[in-house]
Order: C-alpha cells, then structure tokens, then sequence
C-alpha cells in the first residue's frame, strides 16, 4: 500500500512522548551530514526523516522561540505572528481586511477528528481569535485510527493546512473537505478529490480553493504513450472553478525539479513536473526559506526553499505553455512552467503547528514543505476577495500582467527572489533563482500590503 502524497513531507521537531515513533511522516533522526543541510527524502510518497539536533522524544508543551529552535534543533521555528510580520499583513489588518465574509476550502484525504479543538487551541497560544471549521466527509470516509500512518499523515497536512489559513485570513470561515480515498500517484485519489471540490464550487461553497497534494505527471496512465486523457480527464472540477470565479492553487512540490516515482520508492532521473500544480487553471504556490529574528522582521531577504526538500518547480510534460506565460517565453519556453509565486515552505524556518489526533504524540510540532507555502497563500486571497468585494477567481492573467507592467516596483507588492537553487537531492539539476521570473520561485514572493490591493487592481482588467 502506497503512503499518502501530500506535499508537506518534512515534520520536525516533533511533540509528544513517543514522537518519533509515532509521527506519521517521521522516521528516524538525520545523520550529521544531514541535519548539516543536505537534502533528504522530503516530498516522497514514503516517510521522511526530522530533522533531529536532539533525540526528540520529550513533549513540545509549547512553541519554542526561533532561539531555542536554533540553540536545540539548529533550525529556525517560526509562529504565525512572524509570518505577519514578515509578509506586512499589519496595514491590512488594521483596515479591516481580514478575510471576513470569505471562504477557504481545504482538501485532504481523511482529514482530521480533533481539527476545530486543535485549531482553537492554535488560535489561543499566539492570541488570534479562532474560527469556524465546517467539516465535509467525502464519500464513505473510515472511521478514525490513530494507528493507521495514512490517516495519521494526512491529519497532519490537515491541520497544517486549516492552521495556516488561519494565520494569514484570521476571519474567512474554513471549510475541510475529507475525502475516503487516499490521493498517492497517478490518478488514485484525485476522482473523490476533483468531484468533491466541483460539488462545492457548484453548491456556492468556497471563494479559494487550496490543495497541499499531488502527483507527477508521469505516473499518470497512458503518459508513456503520450495519452494525457487520464489526467486531463480531472481537470472538470478546474473548469467549474473557472466558470463560478472560484480561485484555485496547488502546492508545488517539495521535490526540487523531481518528483516519486509510480510506485513511491524513488524519484525520476530527470527533470518531471506534478498536478495540479502544473495545470493552467490553477496558481502554482512555490517554496521560499524566511530569515527572521524573534519578531518577525527580516534579517536578509528570501532564498529558494532546498533544505530537507526543495521547492518543485519546471516545465510541464502535459501543457503547453499558456497565454499568461509569454512574457516569461524565455525561462519556460513552450511548456507550462511553475510555480507561479511563491511563500514560505523551509523546514530550517517552518511552521509550529499544535496537533492532537495522535493520543500518543499531542502537542506542538514544527512542519516545512510547499503545502505550508498554499494555505498560507489562500489566506492572501481570501484578504484579496474581502478587499475586492467579490472573488477574484483565476488570477494568473492578472498576475502576470501585474509583473510586466509594474514589476518590483512598491506598488506592485511583488518582491524577487534571486538566490539560491531548486537541485533536488536526487541528483537532478534543478533551476536557479536569478532577478526575475525563474522556474525556483516563480515571480517570486510577496509585501501583502502592496500585493493585495494591486492585485485588486490588476484583476478588474482580466
């Protein structure tokens, strides 16, 4: 039986008294080359090892300062008031631009029992206001069994997920969708999935749409044969999104310019891309590492996401290169290129997370990967919509409009990333981040301040 694929594959620093052990996306302790910095198996369908300065076996009763991290784990640890700080959510903030009256809607593989409890008690210890989580079962969803690894594993994207929405749009209701299928490669997953999120999209549910999971392209049947139809075969719910102005993203991966093979035990030799990230009709959420001291303010600008994983991005073996794509021609050439911007999703500078769906390991727990990058970001677009009174739907147009027409100016609110590289831990050269569009980072990142309401600008014309 395959693992689960969501695409938050690094969990570090891990709560609870049996953590190791029962952490569902942990296996054992790095070795010291590891914990160094180089790359590890982050973004697989397999578990994936902590980084481990200390044998992590004693409860995180609560979030540690970037500090200790560093002094303990020899990591930064970040809490969402340091994203805020970071992204300037600050002036948003303070004129009522909080995601009120807007929906985000998360979907995850079954999902997790203790979701409202847990993000209630997020909310609490960093003193946000908590918010309603409307949960929907899927099909005929297994009960919970907190010593099945699939369900454990995806519990924990789950709750990643809901915690950074939060985060960033303290005020849009969330809305987790569980599905009874767990999505790994090639199609498995993704029918329950897509016809969960058109059913929403059509019942009015959902302003944006967020999913930390997907699979290489080339796992898909018939790909070897250059028959696509299996995989675009799912893009229907896409559509229906497109048509009610309903926002969609997808994680971009953790595996550089890779992706896991078929059957899990490996990745490609080459360069591969997944979906739905790769698909036109959905925004493409990249990974970045943040440099911050305790408070959230910078102390050097963003590198490319490549510790414990790296951020996924490249050309797409499916698409072509869409419309919105021509005035970066010279970075994606004829093919769909990703990610298309990018947020935060280093290990070393990852999210505390509180989890308690495992009796056996409740507590905090510190996650990396591109699937804290997405729902971190559908917050951004749900601040968007509240800021624009209506939803903002597909964006890219508008995005990279926004990016030839006023660039890295202030006003656009879009900030380069120009250092360092997507080289997978597979050996396989990835993409470097260079001044400009780059298949590492995309556009790059964001100042919220300036993004949002440019970005409301920018979307009436499109």
């Amino acid at each position: 039986m395959r693992t689960p694929h969501p695409r938050s594959r690094a969990v570090v620093a891990l709560a609870g008294a049996t953590a190791l052990a029962a952490a569902a996306l942990v296996s054992t302790p790095l070795t010291a080359a590891a914990q160094a910095g180089s790359p590890s198996t982050a973004g697989r369908a397999k578990p994936v090892p902590a980084i481990a300065g200390h044998q992590l076996v004693r409860a995180v009763g609560s979030p540690l300062t970037t500090e200790q991290c560093q002094a303990q784990w020899k990591i930064a640890c970040y809490g969402p008031l340091q994203y805020r700080q970071a992204y300037h959510l600050a002036p948003l903030y303070q004129a009522g631009i909080t995601g009120k009256g807007r929906t985000i809607v998360i979907v995850d593989s079954f999902g997790s029992p203790t979701i409202q409890h847990d993000l209630d008690v997020y909310s609490k210890q960093f003193g946000i206001p908590s918010s309603r989580v409307e949960v929907v079962k899927w099909g005929k969803v297994p009960p919970w069994d907190p010593k099945n690894a699939d369900m454990t594993g995806w519990a924990g994207e789950s709750t990643l997920d809901v915690e950074m929405a939060h985060a960033m749009a303290p005020d849009a209701k969330i809305v987790l969708v569980e599905t009874a299928v767990a999505e790994t490669e090639g199609v498995t997953g993704f029918p329950e999935m897509m016809s969960a999120e058109k059913a929403l999209i059509d019942r009015g549910v959902g302003d944006v749409i967020t999913q930390s999971f997907g699979a290489t392209e080339n796992t898909f049947p018939g790909f070897d044969q250059g028959d696509f139809s299996s995989l675009k075969d799912l893009r229907y719910a896409f559509k229906d999104a497109a048509a009610h102005d309903v926002t969609v993203l997808a994680s971009s991966g953790d595996g550089g310019a890779t992706d896991s093979t078929a059957d899990g035990s490996g990745t490609y030799p080459m360069r591969v891309n997944s979906w739905p990230s790769s698909d036109p009709l959905v925004t493409s959420i990249g990974g970045t590492q943040l440099h911050l001291d305790d408070q959230g303010n910078r102390l050097s600008p963003e590198s490319v996401y490549n510790d414990n994983g790296a951020g996924g991005g490249g050309q797409s073996h499916v698409f072509d290169r869409p419309g919105f794509q021509n005035g970066v021609r010279g970075a994606v050439g004829n093919r769909r290129g990703t990610p298309d911007i990018s947020m935060a999703a280093a290990v070393n500078g990852g999210a505390w997370v509180y989890s308690s769906f495992d009796p056996t390991a409740v507590g905090w727990d510190v996650y990396g990967g591109t699937s804290e990058a997405a729902p971190l970001f559908s917050g951004i677009v749900a601040l968007a919509d509240q800021a624009a009174g209506r939803r903002i739907g597909n964006f890219n147009d508008a995005l990279y409009s926004l990016y030839k027409h006023e660039g890295y100016k202030p006003s656009s609110g879009l900030v380069d990333v120009n250092d360092g590289t997507n080289n997978s831990y597979a050996g396989v050269t990835g993409y470097t981040a260079v001044n400009g569009y780059d298949m590492a980072t995309g556009i790059g990142t964001i100042d919220a301040s300036r993004f949002v309401p440019a970005l409301v600008r920018e979307s009436r014309h499109h």
